[in-house]
């Protein structure tokens, strides 16, 4: 039986309840029994699935869903990145960009540098594959000047994360766009506007703050640090970190000409560039295009250059399959309807539109997982308000960023991108709620605040 074929019979309460459970029962193995996560995650998804009532014949069907739809986004760009920085760090590659940064920002401003470039690079590319790119550089400067990880990590990460859930090209901002009939231009201005102010807030400040408080060691994960007598330039680096964004970009510019009917949407050529510009298959050019520059050019031995790439993969085999266990736990209670019954109860509440945006958001983003989800979802629960309420082009864009700001917030357990900060940093469960799951919700609050007045101010 497929799930889309049954009926879930239990109503909110229960549901909420049986979430909430499984949450807590999660916790307890890991931060408790110290049961592996991965482990953990498929026992709970398991459990949740048959106490929420999905079928039995449909319970795997609906575990290997969540796990293999997860994977199929992230386990291409762990692998691609990883190689990518592998072959940074070897070559000095990364050493090089991070002397540069320095003496161009100096030691004290280097968590800025590293924020201002991921929110560049964070523009066309996604939050998981712009963090496992910029990981190299982020452990480099970390370890010339110390402070613990988290001190870079986290204005880094942070940038990614705003831009993925506020920017169009990414997928949650452009649907909600598409559904609510927002002008994108005006979501990419206003979000663009909404997205720096929250970062250097809730990111960079922030980072700051809590790194001095929790000082953790620059992980082994890309391998140990190493030193080559001939490292690359500054600017190879830079041109090689550029490659996949330009493609990426060639990619997002393409499909808009053909949505807005300037280039035939159906031509071969059309079709062939697009695919390279995917994020999977830039990154994949990417690799040998600096397997050659940062190897083979270099008098590299082929050889070396292989076993270089194979060391890369092994430290984030773990990161794949927990963060894999991660979507499929999200995957399970997508299935089960609990966000659904959640959103259903609460549109009934009589909010104002932008509040009712953000708390329904926000309710499927913690019930669920997936930030794209609940943006798209609690985008489709508010549309006919939208559509039937009058709203000038600004309050829309408004609407369109209060979703995206719920649809940020409270990242916790149920969320892949929980699991793939937590174990990129080597946090445990603990350290990771109570850094990353807390700058993920003042991401939230701070942008919904800001969205508030545009919106009041429209």
């Amino acid at each position: 039986m497929n799930t889309d074929e049954w009926t879930q019979t239990l109503g909110a309460g229960p549901l909420l309840g049986i979430a909430a459970g499984a949450v807590a029962v999660l916790l307890l193995l890991i931060i408790t029994l110290r049961v592996h996560a991965f482990l953990a995650l498929v026992a709970i998804s398991l459990a949740t699935a048959f106490a929420t009532g999905i079928p039995a014949e449909a319970v795997v069907d609906t575990l290997t869903e969540g796990f293999g739809s997860t994977l199929a986004s992230v386990a291409l760009l762990v692998g691609f990145g990883a190689m990518l920085g592998r072959l940074l760090e070897v070559s000095g590659g990364a050493q090089a960009l991070t002397d540069a940064l320095i003496r161009r920002f100096g030691e004290k401003r280097a968590p800025l540098a590293l924020g201002i470039a991921s929110l560049l690079f964070g523009f066309p590319i996604f939050f998981d594959a712009g963090l496992v790119v910029m990981l190299p550089i982020i452990f480099s400067v970390a370890r010339r000047l110390g402070g613990g990880v988290l001190r870079y990590g986290l204005p880094a990460a942070g940038a990614f994360s705003v831009m993925h859930v506020y920017v169009p090209p990414h997928p949650g901002p452009v649907a909600a766009s598409t559904l609510l009939g927002a002008d994108v231009g005006l979501v990419i201005a206003f979000a663009v506007l909404l997205a720096v102010p929250t970062w250097y807030l809730t990111s960079y400040l922030y980072g700051l703050w809590i790194g001095k408080r929790i000082v953790l060691p620059v992980p082994d994960i890309l391998g140990e640090a190493e030193t080559d007598e001939n490292p690359p330039s500054a600017g190879t680096v830079i041109g090689l970190l550029l490659l996949p964004l330009v493609l990426i970009f060639a990619n997002t510019g393409l499909s808009t000409a053909a949505d807005a009917g300037w280039i035939d949407g159906d031509a071969g050529w059309f079709n062939v560039l697009v695919a390279l510009g995917s994020t999977p298959v830039a990154l994949l050019i990417t690799v040998f295009v600096a397997m050659y520059v940062l190897g083979t050019r270099r008098g590299r031995d082929k050889t070396v250059v292989e076993q270089i790439l194979d060391s890369a993969l092994g430290p984030v085999c773990a990161i794949i399959l927990i963060t894999g266990a991660g979507g499929m736990f999200g995957g399970v209670l997508r299935a089960s309807g609990i966000g659904d019954a959640l959103s259903d109860a609460l549109a009934d509440m009589g909010l104002p539109v932008i509040v009712a945006a953000y708390v329904i958001a926000t309710v499927l983003r913690i019930a669920q997982g997936s930030a794209t989800v609940a943006l798209t979802t609690a985008a489709g629960l508010v549309q006919p308000l939208v559509l039937g309420g009058g709203f000038n082009s600004i309050e829309v864009v408004a609407i369109v960023l209060a979703l995206a700001a719920g649809s940020v917030t409270a990242g916790h357990v149920n969320d892949s991108g929980f699991w793939l900060v937590g174990r990129f940093f080597q946090m445990d469960v603990k350290t990771t709620l109570k850094t990353w799951t807390v700058m993920q919700t003042t991401i939230g609050l701070v942008g919904f605040g800001l969205a508030s007045v545009l919106y009041l101010v429209a």
